[in-house]
């Protein structure tokens, strides 16, 4: 059993222990939920726990399906034992639908969707407040090579593949999602971070109903109780 040896790095909804061996680190999920680069914050009950079983089942379904993760295995009910990597600084955002600030950008009602999916990059830094970037500009800039964007823009087209699938199955639509990608010692570039409600905005396919952040972010009801509802959908469907 690994053992906390430190923080290394503590964000708004995890944070990230260091071990004893240098390769390794313990990912805690944490109970706080923020909105608005962290304007709006609150503890939510089991949240935790409940991101913690998401991202873990996620992540499996991914694996299983030829996309690499730095997840290893659980340790708790609200840690895993991770892949150290030196994290892509660009968050890479997949858009199914009109929603969020790219309804807000260009004015326009949020649910259409898109004729195909698109995708964003951001830079990864809440002291600019994650500022929208363009693939030319990120390589400029330093960011990223064009052919680790490439790689890893590629990598999100099939996650997003294999998610719209997954949640359809569900009868929910995935109307958008924010993934983050590593490079681990031997170069190899792993999926990172998380896969959870908080990234990820979820619609009920016949009554519209917000499965996702944008119940905490809007005031559109308990946020917990919308969790451990989508926590056991994912568990129903995805054995560990």
């Amino acid at each position: 059993m690994p053992t906390k040896t430190g923080i290394l790095a503590e964000g708004k909804s995890k944070r990230l222990h260091t071990t004893e061996d240098p390769h390794l680190l313990i990912q805690e999920f944490k109970d706080d939920a923020t909105a608005f680069n962290g304007v709006k914050k609150a503890s939510i009950q089991s949240k935790g726990v409940f991101n913690c079983d998401i991202s873990t089942r996620m992540f499996k379904m991914l694996e299983d399906e030829g996309i690499p993760t730095h997840l290893i295995k659980n340790l708790s009910d609200t840690e895993q034992l991770v892949t150290r990597l030196d994290i892509i600084m660009i968050e890479f955002v997949v858009r199914n639908r009109v929603a969020g600030s790219l309804a807000k950008r260009y004015g326009m009602e949020e649910g259409p969707a898109l004729p195909r999916p698109i995708i964003e990059y951001f830079v990864k830094s809440d002291e600019l407040g994650d500022p929208l970037i363009g693939r030319d500009c990120a390589e400029a800039l330093g960011y990223a090579d064009f052919a680790t964007i490439d790689k890893c823009s590629e990598m999100t087209l099939k996650v997003n593949e294999l998610m719209v699938a997954f949640w359809s199955s569900l009868g929910v639509n995935l109307v958008d999602f924010k993934i983050e990608f590593g490079v681990d010692k031997d170069g190899n570039i792993l999926l990172a971070d998380e896969i959870t409600p908080d990234g990820c905005r979820l619609w009920d396919a016949k009554t519209g109903e917000k499965l996702d952040k944008d119940v905490f972010r809007r005031d559109l009801g308990d946020l917990s109780e919308t969790y451990a509802k989508v926590a056991d959908m994912v568990a129903g469907a995805i054995q560990l």
